[in-house]
Protein backbone atom coordinates (compact mmCIF):
# COMPACT_ATOMS: atom_id res chain seq x y z
CA UNK A 1 0.00 0.00 0.00
CA UNK A 2 2.87 2.67 1.09
CA UNK A 3 4.47 1.59 -1.98
CA UNK A 4 1.32 2.38 -4.48
CA UNK A 5 0.78 5.55 -2.28
CA UNK A 6 4.34 6.81 -2.88
CA UNK A 7 4.45 6.33 -6.87
CA UNK A 8 0.49 7.42 -7.28
CA UNK A 9 0.98 10.79 -5.50
CA UNK A 10 4.32 11.53 -7.27
CA UNK A 11 2.80 11.11 -10.02
CA UNK A 12 -0.28 13.46 -9.54
CA UNK A 13 2.05 16.65 -8.78
CA UNK A 14 2.47 17.78 -12.79
CA UNK A 15 -1.61 18.35 -12.45
CA UNK A 16 -2.39 21.66 -10.71
CA UNK A 17 -5.87 22.94 -11.31
CA UNK A 18 -6.49 22.84 -7.81
CA UNK A 19 -7.61 25.07 -5.38
CA UNK A 20 -10.34 26.69 -2.92
CA UNK A 21 -13.56 24.95 -3.42
CA UNK A 22 -16.05 27.94 -2.92
CA UNK A 23 -19.15 25.44 -1.77
CA UNK A 24 -19.92 24.43 1.50
CA UNK A 25 -21.45 20.79 2.20
CA UNK A 26 -22.30 20.44 6.16
CA UNK A 27 -22.40 17.30 7.73
CA UNK A 28 -26.12 15.97 8.52
CA UNK A 29 -24.97 14.85 11.55
CA UNK A 30 -24.40 10.97 10.94
CA UNK A 31 -20.89 11.86 8.52
CA UNK A 32 -17.54 13.19 9.35
CA UNK A 33 -15.85 16.68 7.51
CA UNK A 34 -17.52 19.15 6.29
CA UNK A 35 -16.11 21.28 2.93
CA UNK A 36 -15.87 25.24 4.12
CA UNK A 37 -16.30 27.74 0.98
CA UNK A 38 -13.32 29.97 2.64
CA UNK A 39 -10.97 27.80 0.93
CA UNK A 40 -10.24 23.90 0.78
CA UNK A 41 -6.85 23.63 -1.10
CA UNK A 42 -3.71 22.46 -0.38
CA UNK A 43 -1.74 25.15 0.29
CA UNK A 44 -3.74 27.82 1.71
CA UNK A 45 -7.23 28.81 2.27
CA UNK A 46 -8.64 32.35 1.65
CA UNK A 47 -8.28 32.83 5.04
CA UNK A 48 -5.39 32.79 5.56
CA UNK A 49 -5.06 28.67 6.94
CA UNK A 50 -2.74 26.51 5.98
CA UNK A 51 -4.65 23.38 4.34
CA UNK A 52 -4.32 20.18 2.41
CA UNK A 53 -6.08 17.60 0.03
CA UNK A 54 -5.15 14.41 -0.20
CA UNK A 55 -3.77 14.80 -3.86
CA UNK A 56 -3.74 10.99 -5.55
CA UNK A 57 -3.83 9.51 -9.36
CA UNK A 58 -5.91 6.41 -9.10
CA UNK A 59 -3.66 5.08 -11.41
CA UNK A 60 -0.66 5.68 -13.75
CA UNK A 61 -1.04 2.89 -16.09
CA UNK A 62 -2.03 4.66 -18.81
CA UNK A 63 -3.65 3.30 -22.27
CA UNK A 64 -2.77 6.85 -24.18
CA UNK A 65 1.13 7.73 -24.79
CA UNK A 66 0.73 11.26 -24.88
CA UNK A 67 4.60 12.43 -25.63
CA UNK A 68 4.36 15.12 -22.74
CA UNK A 69 3.05 12.82 -20.40
CA UNK A 70 5.22 11.25 -17.44
CA UNK A 71 2.62 8.22 -17.46
CA UNK A 72 2.49 7.57 -21.21
CA UNK A 73 2.24 3.91 -21.82
CA UNK A 74 5.82 3.54 -23.76
CA UNK A 75 7.81 5.08 -20.84
CA UNK A 76 9.10 2.65 -18.66
CA UNK A 77 8.32 3.79 -15.29
CA UNK A 78 6.96 1.97 -12.14
CA UNK A 79 3.12 1.46 -12.38
CA UNK A 80 0.35 0.91 -9.86
CA UNK A 81 -3.06 1.07 -9.94
CA UNK A 82 -5.10 1.46 -6.54
CA UNK A 83 -8.52 -0.15 -5.83
CA UNK A 84 -12.01 2.06 -5.16
CA UNK A 85 -12.04 1.01 -1.42
CA UNK A 86 -8.32 1.32 -1.14
CA UNK A 87 -8.91 5.35 -2.37
CA UNK A 88 -12.17 5.40 0.43
CA UNK A 89 -9.79 3.83 3.00
CA UNK A 90 -6.70 6.19 2.31
CA UNK A 91 -8.85 9.43 2.40
CA UNK A 92 -10.89 8.30 5.44
CA UNK A 93 -7.88 7.13 7.71
CA UNK A 94 -5.39 10.39 6.69
CA UNK A 95 -8.75 12.61 7.62
CA UNK A 96 -8.71 10.76 10.76
CA UNK A 97 -5.42 11.72 11.56
CA UNK A 98 -5.82 15.28 10.50
CA UNK A 99 -3.62 15.32 7.86
CA UNK A 100 -6.09 16.63 5.07
CA UNK A 101 -9.08 17.83 4.49
CA UNK A 102 -10.35 16.48 1.20
CA UNK A 103 -9.51 14.51 -0.92
CA UNK A 104 -8.45 15.37 -4.96
CA UNK A 105 -8.49 12.69 -7.50
CA UNK A 106 -7.49 11.68 -10.85
CA UNK A 107 -6.43 9.26 -12.86
CA UNK A 108 -4.43 8.10 -16.11
CA UNK A 109 -6.94 6.30 -18.59
CA UNK A 110 -7.71 2.43 -17.45
CA UNK A 111 -8.53 0.51 -20.53
CA UNK A 112 -11.06 3.50 -21.87
CA UNK A 113 -12.43 6.47 -20.43
CA UNK A 114 -15.63 5.00 -19.61
CA UNK A 115 -14.09 2.74 -17.22
CA UNK A 116 -12.12 4.95 -15.58
CA UNK A 117 -14.76 7.11 -14.49
CA UNK A 118 -16.90 4.38 -13.29
CA UNK A 119 -13.66 3.46 -10.86
CA UNK A 120 -13.52 6.77 -9.54
CA UNK A 121 -16.99 7.01 -9.17
CA UNK A 122 -17.51 4.37 -7.13
CA UNK A 123 -14.23 5.43 -5.46
CA UNK A 124 -16.37 8.56 -4.23
CA UNK A 125 -19.52 6.46 -3.52
CA UNK A 126 -17.70 4.98 -0.75
CA UNK A 127 -16.69 8.18 0.61
CA UNK A 128 -19.94 9.65 0.39
CA UNK A 129 -22.29 6.49 1.40
CA UNK A 130 -20.37 4.29 3.41
CA UNK A 131 -18.01 6.61 5.01
CA UNK A 132 -20.40 9.28 5.17
CA UNK A 133 -17.49 11.64 4.40
CA UNK A 134 -18.94 15.24 3.85
CA UNK A 135 -15.57 16.85 3.05
CA UNK A 136 -14.36 18.51 -0.38
CA UNK A 137 -13.54 16.53 -3.15
CA UNK A 138 -12.52 17.57 -6.66
CA UNK A 139 -12.35 14.52 -9.15
CA UNK A 140 -11.27 15.09 -12.70
CA UNK A 141 -13.61 13.85 -15.38
CA UNK A 142 -11.82 11.66 -18.07
CA UNK A 143 -12.08 13.16 -22.15
CA UNK A 144 -13.98 10.71 -24.00
CA UNK A 145 -16.30 8.78 -21.26
CA UNK A 146 -20.10 8.69 -21.77
CA UNK A 147 -22.09 11.16 -20.27
CA UNK A 148 -23.64 8.80 -17.90
CA UNK A 149 -20.56 8.00 -16.35
CA UNK A 150 -19.58 11.91 -15.84
CA UNK A 151 -23.02 12.69 -14.16
CA UNK A 152 -22.57 9.86 -12.12
CA UNK A 153 -19.23 11.29 -10.87
CA UNK A 154 -20.45 14.67 -10.77
CA UNK A 155 -23.01 14.15 -8.16
CA UNK A 156 -20.22 12.94 -5.65
CA UNK A 157 -17.63 15.42 -6.17
CA UNK A 158 -17.86 19.08 -5.37
CA UNK A 159 -15.93 19.95 -8.09
CA UNK A 160 -14.74 18.81 -11.55
CA UNK A 161 -12.29 19.60 -13.96
CA UNK A 162 -11.44 19.07 -17.75
CA UNK A 163 -7.66 19.24 -18.40
CA UNK A 164 -7.06 21.39 -21.80
CA UNK A 165 -3.55 20.19 -21.48
CA UNK A 166 -2.18 21.52 -24.71
CA UNK A 167 -3.78 25.33 -26.23
CA UNK A 168 -4.27 24.10 -30.00
CA UNK A 169 -5.84 21.13 -31.92
CA UNK A 170 -2.41 20.94 -33.38
CA UNK A 171 -0.49 20.67 -30.77
CA UNK A 172 -3.12 17.74 -29.38
CA UNK A 173 -2.57 16.01 -33.04
CA UNK A 174 1.21 16.33 -32.81
CA UNK A 175 1.54 15.49 -28.93
CA UNK A 176 -1.70 13.71 -27.70
CA UNK A 177 -2.91 12.02 -30.86
CA UNK A 178 -5.48 9.75 -28.87
CA UNK A 179 -6.87 12.54 -28.02
CA UNK A 180 -9.23 15.35 -29.50
CA UNK A 181 -10.25 18.83 -29.23
CA UNK A 182 -14.11 17.54 -29.34
CA UNK A 183 -13.36 15.08 -26.48
CA UNK A 184 -11.75 17.68 -24.28
CA UNK A 185 -15.07 20.31 -24.63
CA UNK A 186 -17.63 17.83 -24.85
CA UNK A 187 -17.83 17.24 -21.33
CA UNK A 188 -16.62 20.53 -20.21
CA UNK A 189 -20.25 21.76 -22.15
CA UNK A 190 -21.87 18.45 -20.14
CA UNK A 191 -20.80 19.77 -16.86
CA UNK A 192 -21.44 23.17 -17.79
CA UNK A 193 -25.43 22.38 -19.04
CA UNK A 194 -25.46 20.10 -15.80
CA UNK A 195 -24.42 22.88 -13.26
CA UNK A 196 -27.36 25.42 -14.38
CA UNK A 197 -29.67 22.29 -14.82
CA UNK A 198 -28.33 21.03 -10.83
CA UNK A 199 -28.91 25.15 -9.71
CA UNK A 200 -32.27 25.32 -11.31
CA UNK A 201 -33.63 22.19 -9.62
CA UNK A 202 -32.26 23.12 -6.19
CA UNK A 203 -33.59 26.29 -6.61
CA UNK A 204 -37.33 24.35 -6.99
CA UNK A 205 -36.55 21.20 -4.54
CA UNK A 206 -34.13 21.59 -1.50
CA UNK A 207 -33.37 18.09 -1.45
CA UNK A 208 -32.48 17.60 -5.23
CA UNK A 209 -29.35 16.45 -6.06
CA UNK A 210 -26.41 18.54 -6.27
CA UNK A 211 -24.43 18.61 -9.55
CA UNK A 212 -20.48 19.80 -9.20
CA UNK A 213 -21.89 22.60 -6.91
CA UNK A 214 -18.49 24.26 -6.87
CA UNK A 215 -18.05 24.58 -10.33
CA UNK A 216 -15.59 23.51 -12.95
CA UNK A 217 -11.83 24.39 -13.76
CA UNK A 218 -9.17 23.32 -16.64
CA UNK A 219 -5.38 23.23 -16.84
CA UNK A 220 -2.70 24.07 -20.16
CA UNK A 221 0.44 23.17 -20.07
CA UNK A 222 2.76 26.06 -20.41
CA UNK A 223 6.04 25.60 -23.10
CA UNK A 224 5.68 21.83 -24.19
CA UNK A 225 4.51 23.51 -27.59
CA UNK A 226 4.81 26.50 -29.32
CA UNK A 227 1.65 28.40 -28.94
CA UNK A 228 2.25 32.31 -27.83
CA UNK A 229 1.14 33.98 -24.54
CA UNK A 230 -1.48 35.56 -26.28
CA UNK A 231 -3.14 32.39 -27.99
CA UNK A 232 -2.72 31.37 -24.69
CA UNK A 233 -4.60 33.97 -23.39
CA UNK A 234 -7.29 33.78 -25.93
CA UNK A 235 -8.40 30.42 -25.12
CA UNK A 236 -8.69 30.97 -21.79
CA UNK A 237 -10.86 34.10 -21.92
CA UNK A 238 -12.76 31.88 -24.53
CA UNK A 239 -13.35 29.44 -21.90
CA UNK A 240 -14.62 31.42 -18.87
CA UNK A 241 -17.15 32.88 -21.51
CA UNK A 242 -17.88 29.69 -23.00
CA UNK A 243 -18.17 27.37 -20.29
CA UNK A 244 -18.20 29.52 -16.82
CA UNK A 245 -15.19 27.75 -15.74
CA UNK A 246 -14.15 28.81 -11.81
CA UNK A 247 -10.27 28.70 -12.79
CA UNK A 248 -8.10 27.77 -15.69
CA UNK A 249 -5.13 26.77 -14.10
CA UNK A 250 -1.31 27.38 -16.09
CA UNK A 251 0.90 24.71 -15.56
CA UNK A 252 4.86 25.41 -16.78
CA UNK A 253 6.11 22.33 -18.35
CA UNK A 254 8.57 20.38 -16.89
CA UNK A 255 10.57 18.23 -19.37
CA UNK A 256 10.57 15.10 -17.45
CA UNK A 257 10.44 12.93 -20.47
CA UNK A 258 12.39 12.70 -23.74
CA UNK A 259 11.21 13.22 -27.05
CA UNK A 260 12.11 14.93 -30.04
CA UNK A 261 9.01 16.63 -30.08
CA UNK A 262 9.36 18.40 -26.65
CA UNK A 263 12.30 20.49 -25.23
CA UNK A 264 14.98 19.04 -24.23
CA UNK A 265 15.36 17.69 -20.75
CA UNK A 266 18.09 19.86 -19.82
CA UNK A 267 15.38 22.75 -20.32
CA UNK A 268 14.60 24.69 -17.22
CA UNK A 269 10.57 25.04 -16.40
CA UNK A 270 9.36 28.06 -18.18
CA UNK A 271 8.23 29.67 -14.20
CA UNK A 272 8.35 33.18 -14.98
CA UNK A 273 6.18 32.55 -18.15
CA UNK A 274 3.33 30.88 -15.82
CA UNK A 275 3.24 33.31 -13.26
CA UNK A 276 2.37 36.50 -16.09
CA UNK A 277 -0.39 34.22 -17.06
CA UNK A 278 -1.65 33.82 -14.31
CA UNK A 279 -1.30 37.62 -13.26
CA UNK A 280 -2.59 38.77 -17.00
CA UNK A 281 -5.46 35.92 -15.88
CA UNK A 282 -6.08 37.67 -12.75
CA UNK A 283 -6.69 41.12 -14.86
CA UNK A 284 -9.35 39.35 -16.92
CA UNK A 285 -11.27 37.78 -13.99
CA UNK A 286 -11.19 41.02 -11.90
CA UNK A 287 -10.44 43.95 -13.68
CA UNK A 288 -11.86 44.63 -16.42
CA UNK A 289 -9.09 43.57 -19.50
CA UNK A 290 -9.45 41.60 -22.19
CA UNK A 291 -7.27 39.46 -24.04
CA UNK A 292 -6.84 41.77 -27.17
CA UNK A 293 -6.03 44.49 -24.67
CA UNK A 294 -3.16 42.76 -23.10
CA UNK A 295 -2.04 41.08 -26.10
CA UNK A 296 -1.71 41.45 -29.94
CA UNK A 297 -1.54 38.51 -32.27
CA UNK A 298 1.98 36.38 -31.27
CA UNK A 299 2.93 38.21 -28.94
CA UNK A 300 4.40 37.26 -25.40
CA UNK A 301 4.49 38.95 -22.14
CA UNK A 302 7.30 40.87 -21.22
CA UNK A 303 9.12 38.89 -18.37
CA UNK A 304 10.40 42.02 -16.74
CA UNK A 305 7.16 43.84 -16.27
CA UNK A 306 3.65 42.50 -15.03
CA UNK A 307 0.54 42.85 -17.52
CA UNK A 308 -0.75 45.67 -15.85
CA UNK A 309 2.87 47.80 -16.17
CA UNK A 310 2.85 46.09 -19.73
CA UNK A 311 -0.12 47.64 -21.01
CA UNK A 312 0.14 50.98 -18.89
CA UNK A 313 3.43 51.33 -21.27
CA UNK A 314 1.97 50.67 -24.12
CA UNK A 315 -0.76 53.33 -23.66
CA UNK A 316 0.63 56.30 -22.03
CA UNK A 317 -1.93 58.87 -23.45
CA UNK A 318 -4.45 57.39 -20.89
CA UNK A 319 -1.90 58.55 -17.90
CA UNK A 320 -1.45 60.43 -15.39
CA UNK A 321 -5.14 59.28 -13.70
CA UNK A 322 -6.37 61.62 -11.43
CA UNK A 323 -7.14 59.67 -8.14
CA UNK A 324 -9.51 62.03 -7.03
CA UNK A 325 -11.43 62.33 -9.99
CA UNK A 326 -10.98 59.51 -12.11
CA UNK A 327 -13.92 56.38 -12.15
CA UNK A 328 -13.87 53.04 -10.39
CA UNK A 329 -12.94 51.39 -13.78
CA UNK A 330 -10.05 53.56 -14.95
CA UNK A 331 -8.89 53.30 -11.16
CA UNK A 332 -8.43 49.53 -11.62
CA UNK A 333 -6.05 49.94 -15.02
CA UNK A 334 -3.12 52.09 -12.85
CA UNK A 335 -0.51 49.61 -11.98
CA UNK A 336 0.05 49.63 -8.60
CA UNK A 337 -3.78 50.09 -7.41
CA UNK A 338 -5.88 46.89 -6.98
CA UNK A 339 -9.81 46.03 -6.32
CA UNK A 340 -9.56 46.68 -2.76
CA UNK A 341 -7.47 49.82 -2.76
CA UNK A 342 -9.81 51.30 -5.99
CA UNK A 343 -13.00 50.76 -3.37
CA UNK A 344 -11.30 52.57 -0.57
CA UNK A 345 -9.85 55.47 -2.70
CA UNK A 346 -13.85 55.79 -4.14
CA UNK A 347 -15.08 55.82 -0.68
CA UNK A 348 -12.44 57.84 1.15
CA UNK A 349 -12.41 60.89 -1.49
CA UNK A 350 -15.96 61.76 -1.02
CA UNK A 351 -15.00 62.80 2.55
CA UNK A 352 -11.50 64.70 1.59
CA UNK A 353 -9.22 65.06 -1.56
CA UNK A 354 -6.14 61.87 -1.18
CA UNK A 355 -2.76 62.74 -1.81
CA UNK A 356 0.24 60.33 -2.22
CA UNK A 357 0.25 59.43 1.73
CA UNK A 358 -3.00 58.48 1.87
CA UNK A 359 -2.77 56.42 -0.97
CA UNK A 360 0.04 54.47 0.87
CA UNK A 361 -2.18 53.70 4.23
CA UNK A 362 -4.96 52.54 1.31
CA UNK A 363 -2.76 49.72 0.24
CA UNK A 364 -1.39 50.96 -3.07
CA UNK A 365 2.08 50.48 -4.00
CA UNK A 366 3.25 53.57 -4.93
CA UNK A 367 6.76 52.11 -6.64
CA UNK A 368 4.67 51.80 -9.73
CA UNK A 369 1.51 53.90 -8.84
CA UNK A 370 3.29 56.96 -9.19
CA UNK A 371 4.25 57.14 -12.27
CA UNK A 372 0.35 56.66 -13.24
CA UNK A 373 -1.45 58.71 -11.23
CA UNK A 374 -1.57 62.90 -10.43
CA UNK A 375 -3.06 63.62 -6.90
CA UNK A 376 -5.07 66.92 -8.14
CA UNK A 377 -1.69 68.09 -9.30
CA UNK A 378 0.77 66.15 -12.10
CA UNK A 379 3.60 64.70 -9.79
CA UNK A 380 6.51 67.71 -10.87
CA UNK A 381 9.38 65.31 -9.61
CA UNK A 382 8.27 62.30 -12.21
CA UNK A 383 9.00 62.68 -15.95
CA UNK A 384 6.37 60.29 -17.52
CA UNK A 385 8.30 58.84 -20.35
CA UNK A 386 8.59 55.24 -21.43
CA UNK A 387 11.99 54.70 -20.89
CA UNK A 388 12.41 56.64 -17.86
CA UNK A 389 9.65 54.71 -16.21
CA UNK A 390 10.75 51.60 -16.81
CA UNK A 391 14.48 52.29 -15.99
CA UNK A 392 12.45 53.29 -12.53
CA UNK A 393 10.10 50.15 -12.34
CA UNK A 394 13.23 47.63 -13.08
CA UNK A 395 15.51 49.46 -10.64
CA UNK A 396 12.78 49.20 -7.76
CA UNK A 397 12.44 45.10 -7.87
CA UNK A 398 15.01 42.53 -8.76
CA UNK A 399 13.60 39.65 -10.90
CA UNK A 400 16.88 37.61 -10.75
CA UNK A 401 16.11 35.05 -8.65
CA UNK A 402 12.68 34.48 -10.28
CA UNK A 403 14.19 33.17 -13.03
CA UNK A 404 16.01 30.51 -11.28
CA UNK A 405 13.41 29.41 -8.70
CA UNK A 406 9.65 29.44 -8.14
CA UNK A 407 8.69 32.01 -5.81
CA UNK A 408 8.35 30.51 -1.63
CA UNK A 409 6.62 32.11 1.59
CA UNK A 410 9.27 30.22 3.28
CA UNK A 411 12.19 32.23 2.22
CA UNK A 412 14.45 34.43 4.30
CA UNK A 413 13.34 37.39 5.35
CA UNK A 414 12.73 39.54 2.20
CA UNK A 415 14.78 42.48 1.28
CA UNK A 416 14.04 46.25 1.59
CA UNK A 417 10.97 46.48 -0.70
CA UNK A 418 10.06 43.14 -0.27
CA UNK A 419 6.59 43.04 0.71
CA UNK A 420 5.65 44.87 -2.21
CA UNK A 421 7.50 42.95 -4.61
CA UNK A 422 5.85 39.87 -3.11
CA UNK A 423 2.52 41.47 -3.48
CA UNK A 424 3.41 42.07 -6.84
CA UNK A 425 4.11 38.29 -7.28
CA UNK A 426 0.96 37.47 -5.27
CA UNK A 427 -1.30 39.38 -8.51
CA UNK A 428 -2.08 42.44 -5.91
CA UNK A 429 -0.77 44.64 -8.11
Amino acid sequence: MFEKLKILTDAAKYDVACTSSGVNRDSDGTGIGSAASCGICHTFSADGRCVSLLKILMSNVCAYDCAYCVNRSSNDIPRATFTPREIAELTINFYRRNYIEGLFLSSAVVGNPTRTTELMTEALRILREEYRFFGYIHAKAIPGADTDAIYRLGLYADRMSVNIELPSEKSLNLLAPSKTRGAILSPMTFIRDGIKESSHEVAKFKHAPKFAPAGQSTQMIVGASDESDCQILRLTESLYKKFGLKRVFFSAYVPAVSSSLLPSTDTKPPLLREHRLYQADWLLRYYGFTANELLEEGENFNLYLDPKCNWALAHLESFPVNVNKAPFELLLRVPGIGVTSAKRIVSARRARALDLQALKKMGVVLKRARYFIECGEKNSDVKLTENAIIRALLSDVSYSRLTSKQMSFFDAQPEAGGEEELKSLLGQF
